[in-house]
């Protein structure tokens, strides 16, 4: 039942970081490249129209994470508390900077919401990335100091940063030189995957230069890959292990390829339906490779005092697992009709649909 769960999880956040990912995307696109007052109320829509039904995702994970693994959500919980507290506030920004825009029509109080909603935007993809940098990374479970636990094994809590700011030192921050870098390629990712979305949603007069902006993107995405793995290895070097002894895993660093050499096409591609494929593909491959590196890992103990927080260490009773599969099967159907229904209603273009107004 663990592995059930932890898949079930898995694909519910896998599946927020591809439909919110586009928002997230979209906010950084409309941030940067939005000029026009047509492409920003237009590209507003396309992330406007979908953002609250996307992040009904989010919270079903965290409900089936602290249904099934209670331990580790206390954990992380209460030692990414700064971090946790600081997304929280930077949804919050973003939701009132996509609903509030439109309430009056002073360049001002434009100019004030699409700030929020780009720079927030910016920030929850980079803080994402910075969380997964943390997951794959790991953290001093116990607090342990010379040798000395000053917590239970499954307790931590970090400071934004180190004095330091190495992932090496034994009380690492949340920020540092690794996690950073992992935010960056969170960031690019989504600026990708939120320029497709765009493309395909709206007739935006920049969707032709964002082609070419994808592309460039594509090429910092690449390198900043092939370096994270070299840096990965220095922080972790057991970091590819599970891929080397179970090769069938592989296929999750496949996906992620498929999608990142697709995308050099880009101005190839005909149907942008198929551009947005690839970079969910990017997504896909990205959080599928990272946990599956870990496996059966959930959370790394940086010190050799306290063991790491697995999937069977962490979970709930077996009772209450098989009990939760009942209403987990109930809950998932209810949400992928609100899903279809809500996609359904606003399939096609979005340009002419009202938003805010």
């Amino acid at each position: 039942m663990e592995i059930f769960w932890y898949i079930a999880i898995g694909i519910v956040l896998t599946v927020f970081f591809i439909l919110d990912g586009y928002d997230f995307g979209a906010g950084i696109i409309h941030l940067f490249f939005a000029k026009e007052e047509k492409d920003k109320e237009v590209i507003t829509k396309s992330a406007g129209l979908f953002w609250d039904s996307n992040e009904v995702w989010l919270v079903a994970a965290g409900g089936m994470l602290f249904m099934a693994f209670p331990t580790f959500y206390a954990s992380v919980f209460s030692g990414f508390y700064l971090p946790l507290i600081i997304v929280l506030w930077l949804i919050i920004f973003r939701a009132i900077g996509l609903e509030f825009r439109g309430q009056f029509k002073y360049q001002m109080w434009k100019d004030i919401w699409d700030k929020s909603f780009g720079v927030s935007s910016l920030l929850l993809a980079l803080f994402f990335g910075i969380a997964l940098g943390n997951i794959v990374r790991g953290v001093n479970l116990g607090s342990v100091e010379n040798g000395v636990s000053a917590h239970e094994g499954h307790y931590f809590f970090l400071p934004l940063w180190d004095s330091s700011f190495s992932p090496l030192t034994d009380h690492p921050g949340v920020i540092d030189w690794f996690t950073i870098i992992i935010g960056l390629i969170a960031v690019v990712t989504l600026a990708i995957h939120g320029a497709n979305w765009i493309i395909l949603k709206t007739n935006s007069s920049i969707n032709k230069k964002l082609k070419g902006v994808i592309f460039k993107l594509n090429i910092a995405l690449a390198t900043l890959t092939i370096f994270s793995l070299v840096v990965w290895q220095n922080v972790n070097p057991n970091s590819l292990d599970n891929f080397i002894h179970k090769p069938y895993l592989m296929l999750f660093p496949v996906i992620y390829l498929t999608g990142l050499i697709g995308l050099f096409f880009i101005k190839k591609i005909k149907k942008n339906s198929h551009a947005f494929l690839l970079s969910t593909l990017l997504i896909l491959g990205g959080i599928t490779s990272s946990l599956a590196s870990l496996f059966p890992v959930i959370l790394p103990s940086i010190n050799n005092k306290h063991e790491d927080l697995t999937i069977y260490n962490t979970s709930a009773s077996e009772y209450g697992l098989s009990v939760a599969l009942i209403w987990g099967i109930i809950g998932f159907a209810l949400i992928v009709v609100y899903f279809i229904i809500q996609k359904r209603l606003m399939s096609g273009k979005i340009d002419n649909m009202d938003y805010g107004h």
